[in-house]
């Protein structure tokens, strides 16, 4: 039986995923290895939508590749690839953008989100036809399943609009791909604002680093804002920044919200936080230290993903090649 083809990626806009991108994203990716013909991205075609300091650009994709791999993506079982070392992906985006309608791109919330507080001006047009690249990135692989966020659930839909819009006019040449939702306790909140998501845009005390030293983890978890009401359950509406510290400690230890809540009876705030960084740094230190083995090496970890862009390539010059003949270019002569 052939496997599903499984397509996503991560921007390398830091110097380091945080505690959310590992749980939310990549510890899936890692799972999903074995049961799909896996592509992982470093999209830095999608990072340079803003303004992007080059040698800081260079540095973050190499980074954000090694935590990839340091996180358990296989370079044997999935292609781990940079994107812009494959350029269908922005020969596709071109072809899709013409069949992109100026009110449907123009309705895409995130591009609004944005855009909220500088305006449109400032705004680059690459931003604004950032989920037609999106769509490119995934439908160049024949995509069936795309590990999705909600916020990027709006983006698949747009993606699976122009697939079918392309099969309907130039006949069956795309997957429809379908987004896949991971478990809501894989959901981390800033530890400083925990009605707001993990981010690399909120406070910086509220963001746990793959990267950062485990005295700083150990700090920000110990400062996580909790409340007044010393009772540790999961309430996700009154005990928000308690919620949050028993969804990380599930997600990384495997129990159950409930045992953890039974093993917590009795116990104050301090042992809680106490266990949750016990936790989570048994689970980043490794990480943590094996990414910075790679980057001492940074000849072999180009190696890596010159192997992987070898393997990307040739499932997407197949569909691009498609695409331009079933459109109409005459072929290249290559």
């Amino acid at each position: 039986m052939t496997k599903p083809n499984v397509l996503s990626g991560m921007q390398p806009s830091a110097g380091s995923l945080h505690l959310g991108n590992y749980l939310g994203a990549l510890i899936n990716w890692v799972e999903m290895q074995d049961d799909y013909n896996a592509f992982y991205c470093v999209v830095d075609l999608h990072a340079i939508t803003v303004a992007q300091d080059p040698a800081e650009l260079r540095r973050n994709t190499r980074v954000t590749a090694a935590q990839y791999l340091a996180a358990g993506i296989d370079e044997n079982k999935s292609a781990l690839f940079v994107q812009s070392h494959v350029p269908a992906h922005a020969q596709l985006a071109w072809v899709l953008m013409t069949m992109t309608g100026f009110g449907e791109a123009g309705r895409m919330t995130q591009f609004k989100d944005k855009t909220q507080k500088g305006g449109t001006d400032v705004a680059s047009v690459g931003l604004f036809t950032y989920p037609v690249l999106m769509a490119a990135d995934i439908l160049l692989y024949q995509a069936n399943k795309v590990p999705v966020g909600e916020d990027q659930r709006q983006h698949l839909e747009l993606t699976r609009d122009l697939a079918t819009r392309f099969n309907s006019r130039f006949g069956e040449t795309f997957a429809i791909p379908e987004g896949v939702i991971f478990k809501e306790t894989a959901k981390i909140f800033d530890l400083q604002n925990p009605t707001a998501k993990m981010s690399k845009s909120g406070d910086p005390k509220g963001l746990v680093n793959i990267m950062d030293d485990s005295s700083v983890i150990l700090k920000k978890i110990k400062s996580a804002v909790t409340d007044t009401d010393a009772e540790i359950r999961f309430d996700r509406e009154t005990k928000p920044g308690v919620s949050n510290l028993l969804g990380i400690h599930s997600a990384i230890s495997g129990q159950s919200i409930e045992s953890l809540e039974d093993h917590f009876a009795g116990k104050g705030y301090g042992d809680l936080k106490s266990e949750v960084a016990e936790v989570v740094l048994s689970r980043i230190e490794p990480i943590r230290d094996r990414a910075n083995e790679l980057l001492t090496d940074e000849a072999e970890l180009d190696r890596l993903l010159a192997q992987g862009a070898q393997k990307a390539n040739e499932l997407a010059e197949k569909t691009l090649g498609m695409v331009y003949d079933r459109i109409g270019f005459i072929p290249s002569g290559r």
